[in-house]
């Protein structure tokens, strides 16, 4: 695979990225081996020439779940029963597993060439993994926690989660998927929008500090991250207390709050997509109850007051979707961009960046991927509008190249209702 990429303005993915006119991307082997001014010599490349298009780096989204398509249901399902019916023989493991290795490739084809999964079924997330890296499947890089660690009561406990009891059993069950090598460790320190019970308390403290702790310290032994589900600001704080290194969603911070993150070098996770349509859906569309609805729009202030906050303190913030939770697709990942710059007033430049080399860095893969660099693997979309001057831009992927894989006319399979319902919020 020896590749020049001729006709193509390139964004490179850094903070401060403009268009680079006039240049020629040479791939070969994967990688990026030159960034060069147009009128070499190629020929000992196959010419790919893009008449114009955008380039730049693929989407990197760091919080996924990948067993579910996002397709929202009048009633909410039972995740407890469903994980048992899928792992309850051979057979439906193996259906399983496809069927998550296609949502896999879902991701990859709308333009997200590096995934971070939170919580998935069993081994799924690293056995893909491993399949796509060896070649059995066509996917993204995957950084992947497989099951996550819950308590009794807790977010997704006994579904993608395990529950521990107390700090021994979560120290055994961190062992237990550090047996599968993953690549970060997941808790579920707080409930979420379903859990509640009141409104007002959809972040309600589930997981005591010692287990968190315990966790922390156990991860952290064995060279893991730990990335931490938390919907409140006391489960923030107990977090950031006990060695959690992410804050995935996150809640209204505090100065507290603030001067931890900073001090542990600490980063949230900003996961807009997954609260809007509680927050701001009609109920009768989003089948959601008062209490629900409520507590989504404390979800949803919390998180971007959160985001905001953060970024004003230099405290890095990555973006991830929250899939599959209803309404939110495998192949949206471009939404949550859009929300980044409309409720948290940051610029199309910033959000580009945000999901792309920032991603990479918060992920410990910026040596790799996340921006066009020589060197780096090419892992590259193409667009045919500049999407710094609309991120929609990214909603039509032409191209995708992971590592240096070319696919052309990559197309995924879009659900009408999700497609109909979150355009309205769409400008």
């Amino acid at each position: 695979m020896r590749y020049a990429i001729i006709n193509g303005i390139i964004l490179d993915g850094t903070k401060d990225m403009s268009p680079i006119y006039d240049h020629v991307l040479l791939i070969e082997n994967k990688k990026i081996v030159g960034i060069v001014e147009k009128n070499n010599n190629y020929s000992d490349y196959e010419i790919v020439d893009l008449n114009g298009k955008y380039i730049m780096p693929g989407l990197i989204n760091l919080h996924v779940h990948l067993a579910g398509s996002g397709k929202p249901k009048k009633k909410p399902s039972d995740p407890v029963k469903l994980v048992k019916l899928v792992t309850m023989n051979k057979l439906t493991n193996w259906v399983g597993h496809t069927l998550v290795a296609g949502y896999a490739k879902m991701q990859l084809m709308s333009g997200t060439t590096t995934i971070r999964t939170v919580g998935g079924i069993k081994d799924y997330d690293t056995t893909i993994r491993d399949e796509i890296k060896n070649g059995k499947r066509v996917g993204p890089r995957i950084l992947a926690s497989n099951m996550a660690i819950s308590v009794p009561g807790g977010h997704m406990a006994n579904s993608l989660a395990y529950t521990a009891t107390t700090p021994q059993e979560v120290v055994e069950y961190v062992d237990k998927i550090a047996l599968d090598h993953p690549d970060l460790i997941k808790l579920m320190i707080t409930g979420g929008v379903m859990d509640a019970e009141v409104v007002g308390e959809p972040g309600v403290l589930r997981m005591q500090p010692e287990i968190v702790k315990a966790a922390c310290e156990r991860a952290h032994e064995l060279g893991f991250k730990v990335a931490a589900h938390v919907e409140s600001s006391e489960g923030v704080l107990v977090a950031l207390e006990n060695g959690v290194d992410s804050i995935e969603h996150g809640a209204r911070p505090t100065d507290e709050i603030i001067e931890l993150m900073k001090e542990k070098k600490a980063f949230q996770v900003s996961t807009i997509s997954p609260a809007l349509p509680y927050a701001l859906f009609d109920r009768s569309i989003s089948n959601a109850t008062y209490e629900q609805q409520e507590n989504g729009k404390v979800v949803f202030n919390g998180i971007i007051d959160m985001a905001k906050t953060c970024i004003k303190n230099d405290i890095p913030v990555g973006l991830g979707t929250d899939t599959a939770c209803p309404y939110i697709t495998q192949y949206d990942m471009w939404r949550e961009l859009y929300y980044y710059t409309k409720y948290c007033e940051v610029s199309n430049a910033f959000a580009l960046y945000s999901a792309t080399l920032l991603n990479a860095r918060l992920a410990g893969v910026d040596s790799i991927t996340g921006s066009i660099e020589k060197g780096k693997m090419a892992d590259l979309i193409v667009t045919r509008k500049n999407p710094l001057e609309d991120i929609k831009a990214l909603r039509n992927i032409e191209m995708v190249i992971m590592e240096g894989q070319i696919h052309k006319n990559s197309k995924v399979k879009k659900i009408d209702v999700v497609e109909r319902e979150l355009d309205k919020f769409i400008d």
